[in-house]
């Protein structure tokens, strides 16, 4: 497996078309001001002993040794071994809301970013526990896999937006069961789904989806997003406009905490309600914590050898061809004029 060390370096490379039109620049600058003395090609006569290509050679040559210098500082890697890691975690899937309700701005910067950013602080505390993403609005649908992997899964919660469900609604039900499909089989591991909603639940029963998945052995906790006092919806890609309904008024979501409780309290879960405070992401780590870990097998390469040890001998043989290549003709091929025919 080949990775860069340091990736960021590679933005460097932005520079070397930014170097080509300096140099090409230069160029034409010194052809006109050449100019400015008279013909061009007769001027050329005046000095047989300058190059007109090796200009451009050294520049390519200068290119060519930046851009190795550059990957040289990204430490390209090789992995030479894959091993079988056994490590011991839980496995979380998070039922994540995406319905309409969740652009509300109840809750800084809204309802539906918070969760985001809680979840990718909750990522970020994980060691060795596998994760998966369910989405969820008027049904649901696996996002991301339970893995190990936290930098896909970071990267999915990225991309998350309310156009990902195209029904409309709130199944927290169909959320949950689709949750339950999702763990790995045969896991010995403790299992558990944090659904992340604003409780506005209408499309099914999900008191009785939460009591299903204890008789399996997987508690269901539940974070309410938003406030009982209610916010109005924004309409997409605006900031002043707002949902309305058939006779013309604001449409006001609230939290229905109480259904958020009793999926919870159904679920042997806990429930926690997200504000501007860190509050609930600490409940939902110390949750995770106290949870059953068990061995599993996870595939990872272990060693990797660093590569730049060949590009900085390639980086140094360019320099030295470059300072070698001087822009006039070497005394001894002065009289040789490789470019006309005779």
């Amino acid at each position: 497996m080949f990775r860069f060390a340091q990736p960021l370096f590679l933005y460097l490379l932005i520079l070397v078309p930014v170097m080509w039109g300096l140099f090409l620049y230069a160029r034409h600058r010194r052809r006109r001001n050449l100019a400015a003395f008279g013909n061009v090609a007769f001027l050329g006569e005046l000095a047989p002993d300058v190059s007109r290509w090796r200009p451009w050679v050294k520049m390519t040559l200068q290119s060519l040794a930046f851009m190795v210098i550059v990957f040289i500082l990204a430490r390209p890697q090789f992995g030479t071994k894959l091993e079988t890691v056994k490590t011991e975690g839980v496995e979380i899937m998070v039922a994540l809301d995406v319905s309409n309700s969740m652009l509300a701005r109840d809750i800084n910067p809204s309802r539906l970013d918070k969760a985001k950013m809680m979840l990718s602080k909750l990522v970020d505390d994980l060691e060795n526990d596998k994760v998966g993403l369910v989405v969820f609005a008027g049904d649901a649908y696996t996002q991301l896999p339970i893995t190990t992997d936290y930098v896909s899964a970071k990267m999915f919660l990225n991309s998350i937006n309310t156009e990902m469900v195209p029904t409309q609604g709130t199944a927290i039900g169909r959320a949950i069961k689709t949750a339950m499909n999702s763990f790995s089989p045969e896991s010995s591991a403790e299992q558990a789904i944090i659904v992340i909603t604003d409780g506005e639940n209408h499309e099914d029963d999900a008191v009785e989806a939460a009591r299903a998945a204890v008789q399996k052995g997987v508690k269901v906790s539940v974070v309410g997003v938003g406030s009982t006092k209610g916010a109005p919806i924004p309409v997409k890609g605006s900031t002043n406009n707002f949902i309305k309904d058939n006779e013309g008024k604001i449409v006001i979501t609230k939290l229905n905490e109480a259904m958020a409780q009793e999926v919870a309290k159904a679920g042997e879960g806990v429930y926690v309600r997200a504000d501007n405070t860190n509050g609930a992401l600490q409940a939902l780590t110390n949750e995770v914590r106290t949870m059953k870990s068990a061995e599993f097998e996870r595939k990872t390469y272990s060693e990797y050898n660093e590569q730049f040890p060949g590009l900085a001998w390639i980086a140094l043989v360019l320099l030295l061809i470059d300072v070698c290549l001087l822009d006039r003709k070497y005394g001894w091929l002065s009289s040789i004029n490789f470019f006309t025919k005779r």
